[in-house]
């Protein structure tokens, strides 16, 4: 690091990165270089042993040095580039890149649980992450007790001795509920008096929704922040990755978990999002918000509309949480690019929802029926029907997730076409 780079804002730094970078020389070139090796030659068999003896050995109280690198899977500069790009990102002390979102909170809480733990997660959760805590993390005899974490008190009453992790998205997919991460982190400190270190409660915050631009879950007590690289912080939606940010002591067993599992990120997805993706993050939301904010009053405003879901409104539900949690690097308030919204539905069969949606995503111009997020299109999906399909329908009417419900991700087009098909589609309810 030059001694002036930390002294710069992080939408600066996170354009220019670290001047300086142990990964790999590259001091003369303004872009950084992309890797497009397997494997990596060795100078002696001294040096091989080296590289396997020093992978995912970190000296305690140590920082990593320049690794001796030896195959992809392991480690490699593109990607080694871009994971500390995104500790600095969101305020971790490292970064481990994964192939996909999924893959990095399946590798987070499968390295934090073993056979006989339990963890305590949010009643209602991303479909895939709910399929992955009811039928495959059963399977390694790891329990899950889904409660409403926005009540402490069934938060610390579903704590046991076994519990090793607090596990939540903010706001949540797909309704925007907010989970007060400090709150959080008070009952896991409570938790953790008199245990042992191997027994202690971690709250693990996927932090996809908000980005590190509008929320930096360590800041407010969090234990690590799990996220995919796919959706914000990629940004152009070209390719699929997922990170875990955090403390020094997880990165040994993590990149080792990694290691073995092989949901390593490859450098070809990594280059993207550290070239484009983190580098323009601050200015796509920005605009993202700006334009996320007039979609919310005009569907606000709507007859048709039953609620508007998007914590820049006065009239969200938890909006002085939002104000108090969402915020950027400089303070201001950052409530993000998700909208979620119910078409009026008398018959609760979600046919208005549909015929709105199948509208756009026929006629529209600058509206795309496509699931994902944070993209520089704006996406519009029915999650009852799609992203949340993996949960029972009577889980989801009970959680309020209603087939009427229809979520959008802003992004960069002019914010009167949004408005302007949304109108045109919704005249056909």
């Amino acid at each position: 690091m030059s001694p002036n780079e930390s002294s710069h804002s992080i939408r600066t730094r996170l354009i220019h990165g670290e001047n300086v970078s142990q990964r790999w020389e590259y001091n003369h070139l303004v872009v950084p270089p992309i890797t497009s090796s397997a494997t990596y030659r060795l100078d002696s068999v001294a040096r091989g042993a080296q590289g396997f003896h020093e992978f995912a050995h970190t000296p305690e109280g140590e920082t990593r040095q320049v690794p001796i690198y030896i195959y992809d899977r392991l480690d490699e500069p593109t990607r080694g580039m871009l994971e500390d790009n995104l500790a600095i990102a969101e305020g971790g002390d490292m970064a481990l890149c994964f192939a996909s979102g999924m893959a990095a909170i399946s590798a987070c809480l499968c390295t934090l649980c073993t056979a006989g733990d339990r963890i305590v997660a949010h009643k209602v959760l991303y479909g895939c992450t709910y399929s992955l805590m009811r039928n495959w993390l059963p399977r390694q005899r790891v329990g899950v007790d889904l409660v409403d974490l926005t009540n402490v008190e069934h938060v610390r009453q579903a704590i046991t001795p076994q519990t090793r992790a607090i596990y939540f998205e903010t706001p949540i997919n797909p309704q925007m509920t907010i989970i007060d991460i400090e709150e959080m982190a008070k009952i896991a400190a409570e938790a953790n008096v008199n245990r042992p270190e191997h027994e202690k409660v971690r709250v693990v915050v996927d932090n996809t929704f908000a980005s590190p631009y509008c929320q930096r879950p360590l800041s407010f007590g969090a234990d690590i922040v799990c996220c995919s690289l796919t959706k914000s912080i990629g940004g152009f939606g070209t390719d699929i990755g997922g990170a875990v940010i955090g403390p020094h002591w997880l990165h040994d067993p993590l990149i080792l978990y990694r290691k073995d599992f092989g949901g390593s990120l490859s450098p070809r997805s990594a280059w993207p999002t550290l070239v484009y993706g983190l580098p323009s993050l601050a200015t796509r939301m920005v605009n993202y918000q700006s334009t996320a904010m007039r979609v919310a009053k005009f569907l606000e405003d709507h007859p048709k509309v039953e609620r508007v879901l998007y914590p820049g409104l006065e009239s969200f539900p938890q909006y002085q949480l939002a104000r108090k949690q969402m915020r950027d690097a400089r303070g201001d308030f950052a409530p993000g690019c998700m909208v979620y919204f119910d078409v009026k539905d008398p018959e609760q069969a979600g046919k208005p929802a549909a015929r709105l949606i199948d509208w756009i995503a026929q006629n529209s111009y600058c509206i795309t029926l496509a699931v994902s997020l944070g993209q520089i299109k704006t996406l519009i999906e029915c999650p009852y029907n799609m992203t949340h399909t993996a949960i029972p329908d009577d889980e989801k009417r009970a959680l309020g997730v209603l087939p009427g419900g229809c979520r959008i991700s802003c992004g960069l087009e002019d914010r009167d076409d949004l408005i302007r098909d949304l109108e045109a589609g919704l005249a056909q309810v």
